[in-house]
């Protein structure tokens, strides 16, 4: 399936830049230490701080890049598939013997957001922020189709792009001892100082 494929975009990216800063790091490390002028080395920091920055703001790019090939990937297995859903249909009674879960419990995937939610992309004159995200767990645990749906456009888009980006899978919801796709609602929030 495809869906695996597309959180493993999500984690190749930040792979990708994890690895460049970390060798940037390394030489800006370099150079910082190997200069003996005070004011030298504050400029160096500054530098620094100011190019990581806009390493994170270029990674956001590739970020929202991959969401949107995500987006369109699902929306293209979807048209493909409600025709095959309605012919599979079928009217037996259903028992849930267990429900999805992410690892740790539903604090334990807010925690996991919030650690990948890039607040610098948010563009705001409000100092709180809600949303919705919605989502599918899938039959293997995997996300799905996600969709954020609040006030502010750049709010949603991060919480989508941080909903991708978990690491854990959901165990997934069992009817009948047969796992199956579910939709999950998570609602966030922010507040800007």
């Amino acid at each position: 399936m495809l869906f695996s494929q597309q959180t493993e975009d999500f984690r190749a990216v930040k792979m990708y830049y994890n690895q460049h800063r970390s060798m940037l790091n390394q030489e800006f490390k370099k150079k910082f230490d190997k200069e003996q002028n005070n004011f030298v080395k504050i400029s160096i920091k500054k530098d620094f701080q100011l190019f990581m920055r806009k390493m994170d703001s270029i990674e956001n790019v590739a970020l929202i890049g991959v969401l949107l090939k995500t987006k369109n990937l699902e929306d293209l297995e979807r048209f493909n598939s409600v025709k095959s859903q309605i012919q599979n249909r079928k009217d037996v009674a259903q028992t849930i013997d267990k429900d999805a879960d992410y690892p740790g419990g539903i604090n334990a995937l807010r925690q996991e957001v919030a650690n990948l939610f890039y607040s610098d992309g948010v563009y705001t004159d409000v100092k709180d922020l809600k949303t919705h995200v919605d989502f599918i767990v899938e039959k293997d645990g995997s996300i799905s189709h996600v969709k954020a749906e609040g006030e502010n456009f750049t709010f949603n888009r991060q919480a989508e792009i941080a909903l991708y980006s978990v690491a854990e899978k959901f165990s997934p919801l069992y009817i009948n001892g047969i796992p199956v796709r579910s939709r999950f609602k998570l609602p966030l929030s922010l507040k800007f100082d």
